[in-house]
């Protein structure tokens, strides 16, 4: 076991050499005190009430056009709110949920095999290595069984079995099946949902839709978010949009990170510009890495792509016991001298352990020189997911039936076929647990200004496991926020806003001169040699594994790659048009920020969670070793204004349905 100097100690008590400063402790103060069973539907009846005709005279702008912005858009235009929904996208269609495979859980106990809302619930907060907020996440599995009836209604072809029940497979991080799936395209399917339920409401004239519009600034008016200001994308006009609430549904920041299972688009400017506008960001460091992707191909990659988890229920995964045969055809490597490490590691849960235990053990075995595919550098990166098992188990047409459209897809991108030769996988970023920080009802430290999805903190702590993603997106947008957001807006109608308020034009007048800034830097490199250089330093030094050393050199890179990228990044064209080089500069500029924060973040949580791995904190046998007297809290982060030091809140993490335990699962 890693030790501890009292030097380290010390260090830990205090802000990190002087990265930060710390602020007053935050508390979530929305969710009632009684026991967490009865929270939810007590915390709905004190909610307060709109009236159907006050209703028509409340708007409400919703950012992001995915699960939890679509399902939003579609529940509070239904209830009569005006909506406003903006995507940067040429249809809502194209938002990055359509890209998710492998299933949504719900503790619907189909199987009988003992799940349960609890189970759900504990499952999850162990998953996440016990640090989200346990009222969050209770509410999360007591919603999860009426989204499934939510899709079913809405026509969602959910795989069925043999009785004509919905089908169940199991997913990493349980022990019970609780996925429910559409073959491998589960997140299209629900997207094509959630967008049917949205278009209804835009025909019925209560949503709006604006596509091509990417949102660069919140407008705060008396404290409260009042609109946002954004550029159509096609025009390059900036335009001013007004309303009584806000809502940020716009995905997670993986792509900070360059390469990813995100796509290109996918950004953290909507989410970043709010945290400066005064919105807490909580747990920036927490990001997962996807055990299951196809393997980097070569050094001018810019996206990576996911093989869904699902594959883990049949595929085995291995490497050879033995370096020499890492560049054998994996067929003549026999059985005998293939190392199935995740089951020998973890018996009880063998290869559907939680992604980040999968992740660090495939970049172990790979570390000692046991990995497949063609060397990377020194290292060969793959291992194998191997379905001979399974098909001579279930024959040929049965795995098709399960996995063909991923195995489809693998051989389309790699030229192998998996029911040929095992697949070959390696980690790749994924998902992003951070956002913005929110309270029970998901508003923000902006009064007005909700964040739903990915786009928010809550559920999912230090890792999210499998299939919950799907879940809280729907969860939000659905069931929480349109009765959440209800307590908001019955203190309207709220005063006009003006186009010419000053906060108004302010906004407006700030968005503006970044961009002519942006125009005016007429450097000599490009924006996406910044972005892939910041992206090596993020992999490198706050990736999978993390340690001080790295992560300090990891904020003086980022300082002196943001201080050239101002001096000599070149954004081609002109703002009043369709310019996808000004795009790119505005984003990879809020990523050259909050990747130091992220780095901060990290730097100052000095023990091992999830999918925060610090090197200095582990076990002997190097599984991740959490420091619960000193770290059971939400880093909530302040911005302190342009060039100041970022401000740290925490917020206590008391858990009174569940025991703190080391995480398990062998």
């Amino acid at each position: 076991m890693t030790t501890t100097t009292p030097e380290t100690t010390e260090i830990a008590t205090g802000p990190i050499h002087g990265l930060y400063t710390e602020g007053d402790p935050v508390a979530d103060t929305k969710a009632p005190d009684v026991p967490i069973a009865k929270m939810w539907d007590q915390r709905k009846f004190d909610a307060k009430l709109v009236n159907p005709s006050n209703r028509r005279k409340l708007s409400v702008i919703i950012v992001g056009t995915g699960l939890a912005g679509a399902s939003a858009a579609a529940t509070l235009g239904e209830a009569g709110y005006h909506v406003k929904s903006f995507c940067y996208q040429d249809s809502p269609r194209r938002a990055h949920s359509i890209a998710a495979q492998g299933g949504i859980n719900a503790a619907k106990n189909y199987n009988d095999d003992g799940d349960s809302v609890y189970r759900l619930f504990y499952d999850t907060v162990k998953g996440g290595d016990y640090r989200s907020r346990e009222t969050n996440v209770y509410r999360l599995a007591e919603e999860s069984a009426n989204i499934i009836d939510q899709c079913v209604a809405q026509g969602v072809p959910f795989a069925r079995e043999y009785g004509g029940l919905l089908d169940n497979r199991s997913f990493g991080g349980v022990q019970v099946a609780r996925t429910f799936y559409a073959a491998g395209q589960t997140g299209q399917q629900l997207l094509i949902g959630a967008y049917q339920a949205m278009e209804r409401q835009v025909g019925a004239g209560t949503v709006e839709q604006f596509t091509r519009h990417e949102m660069l600034e919140v407008i705060v008016v008396e404290g409260r978010a009042r609109g946002i200001i954004a550029r159509d994308m096609v025009t390059g006009e900036i335009e001013t949009h007004l309303a009584d609430a806000v809502v940020l549904a716009s995905g997670g920041y993986g792509n900070v990170f360059y390469l990813s299972t995100n796509a290109m688009g996918c950004n953290t400017t909507a989410i970043w510009r709010a945290h400066r506008k005064g919105a807490y960001f909580g747990n920036p460091c927490y990001t997962q890495i996807h055990p299951t992707c196809i393997p980097v191909a070569g050094d001018y990659q810019s996206k990576l792509t996911l093989m869904s988890e699902s594959l883990r229920n049949d595929g085995r995964i291995w490497v050879p016991k033995r370096r020499e045969d890492c560049d054998k055809d994996p067929r003549e490597i026999p059985e005998e001298d293939r190392d199935y490490y995740l089951e020998r590691i973890y018996p009880s849960f063998g290869n559907l352990v939680p992604r980040d235990i999968a992740s660090r053990q495939a970049k172990y075995v790979c570390d000692e020189g046991r990995g497949v595919g063609p060397l990377v550098g020194d290292f060969r990166r793959g291992v194998y997911l191997d379905f001979s098992e399974a098909l001579s188990r279930m024959s040929k047409e049965a795995v098709a039936e399960k996995y063909g459209n991923l195995f489809d897809m693998y051989q389309r991108i790699t030229g192998e076929s998996p029911y040929e030769v095992p697949m070959r996988i390696y980690p790749a970023v994924h998902y992003t647990m951070g956002g913005l920080w929110v309270d029970y009802d998901l508003e923000t430290t902006i009064p007005g200004l909700y964040a739903a999805g990915e786009a928010n903190f809550s559920d999912h702590g230090a890792n999210r496991l499998g299939a919950s993603s799907l879940m809280q997106c729907l969860a939000d947008g659905y069931f929480v926020l349109p009765n959440t957001i209800r307590d908001y807006l019955a203190n309207g109608p709220f005063p006009k806003v003006s186009e010419d308020a000053p906060e108004v034009v302010e906004a407006r007048a700030a968005v503006e001169d970044r961009i002519t800034r942006l125009l005016n830097v007429q450097g000599e490199r490009s924006v996406d040699s910044f972005h892939k250089e910041l992206g090596q330093i993020m992999w490198e030094y706050c990736g999978m594994e993390r340690t001080e050393e790295g992560l300090l050199k990891a904020i003086d890179l980022i300082r002196a790659l943001r201080e050239e990228y101002w001096r000599n990044v070149r954004v081609l064209g002109s703002a009043d048009t369709l310019n996808q080089s000004l795009e790119k500069a505005g984003r990879v500029a809020d990523f050259l920020e909050l990747g130091e924060l992220m780095c901060i973040d990290a730097l100052h949580r000095r023990e091992s969670c999830g999918g925060h791995f610090r090197a200095e904190s582990q076990t002997e046998d190097g599984e991740a070793l959490r420091h619960d007297d000193e770290f059971a809290y939400v880093a909530a982060w302040e911005f302190a204004g342009e060039g100041a030091k970022p401000v740290l809140h925490k917020e206590d993490l008391v858990y009174k349905a569940i025991e703190l335990k080391q995480r398990s699962y062998k």
